[in-house]
């Protein structure tokens, strides 16, 4: 059973061997606490070299309805050993535990978005005071920063990577690097003006290797999305040198490698402009024209109605859309993104 932790000064983040932790944040109103899961691995293999591998921490269940990552995360719980890994490795596979457990998005403790509530406030509500625990506990302890993620009910995706446009040149060659490692068809460079207190964004800002990713939607487990997170990981991690072997495709033999997408401007975020029915007619990283027709808006007030034709206004590749298929006005309707540029 894990190790129930109060005061996470407390953690043992040298102990050598594999470590379960409960982390306690106490709820607010109430004399119970939400129980973080934690995992620290700090190996005990011999015989590698003296140079020790950088730090590798991997989370799941930021969004508490997106599971690939929950479930990618908590098999390597178990599946890693001490006595087969160098260096220090962490695993969260809940980040946002009671919104996992109400499989909904945002906690229902206090209503916040996980993803929303970096860098944290050691005194704010339980999402402010776990994002403060990840920034001055977890990150000092990695060099690379592993956040798993999925549309869950608010888009679908094909499985990708991704991480923001990035000034400095070295930590960008490096997390294109490790992002390729999951061998997913696509790889996204996404807006950083979509929101604010983002995970990533603050690794990212801390100068640490970061990537992302959506593995799937629906609020499922999809195999693909899994296999991708699950090998992804344990690629970065023969990458490091904290297993020992060479990193391996996880896309069967003979397709392409990983296209470098860009869709870092924010008006490659298309917005529905009005309210219904949303029928796509492009599938999930299929190529399109400036132009060509990319889904129709249905309205049911007038069964005799033409539905609005909503059409790219650019050349590229579908990353994104709508998955539900009732829409309200302002929503991303989907992302169509192009080469990257280098």
């Amino acid at each position: 059973m894990p190790t129930v932790i109060h005061d996470p000064a407390q953690i043992d983040f040298e102990k050598p061997g594999k470590n379960h932790y409960h982390v306690a944040f106490h709820l607010d109103g109430t004399w119970g606490c939400s129980l973080l899961p934690v995992t620290v691995i700090n190996g005990t293999a011999t015989g590698r070299g003296s140079d020790a591998p950088p730090g590798v921490v991997a989370f799941g269940g930021t969004h508490g309805n997106e599971f690939e990552g929950q479930v990618s995360v908590k098999r390597l719980c178990r599946d890693l050993n001490a006595e087969t890994l160098t260096g220090r490795v962490i695993l969260i596979p809940q980040l946002s535990p009671s919104a996992c457990t109400a499989n909904r998005r945002e906690s229902p403790l206090d209503g916040v978005n996980m993803n929303r509530a970096f860098p944290g406030n050691a005194r704010g509500t339980i999402s402010y005071r776990i994002a403060d625990f990840v920034k001055r506990f977890i990150f000092p302890q990695v060099h690379v920063v592993l956040d798993i993620h999925s549309g869950g009910m608010e888009g679908c995706f094909p499985v990708c990577t991704s991480f923001h446009p990035l000034s400095n040149p070295k930590q960008r060659e490096e997390i294109e690097l490790v992002a390729r490692l999951f061998d997913p068809p696509f790889i996204m460079i996404y807006s950083s003006d979509m929101a604010s207190g983002l995970l990533t964004d603050e690794a990212e800002a801390e100068g640490k290797i970061t990537v992302g990713g959506e593995f799937g939607y629906g609020e499922s487990v999809d195999i693909d999305g899994t296999r991708h997170a699950y090998e992804g990981i344990k690629n970065v991690l023969l990458y490091y040198g904290h297993l020992e072997g060479e990193p391996g495709p996880v896309r069967p033999a003979g397709r392409e490698g990983p296209r470098l997408l860009d869709a870092s401007k924010i008006d490659d975020y298309v917005p529905a402009p009005r309210d219904g029915v949303w029928e796509p007619v492009v599938h999930l990283g299929g190529r399109v024209d400036s132009g060509d027709l990319v889904g129709r808006l249905h309205d049911f007030s007038d069964h005799s109605s033409e539905p609005l034709e909503i059409r790219s206004a650019k050349s590229g590749w579908v990353l994104m859309r709508h998955f539900r298929a009732m829409v309200k006005k302002g929503v991303t309707l989907y992302v169509v993104a192009g080469e990257a540029q280098l």
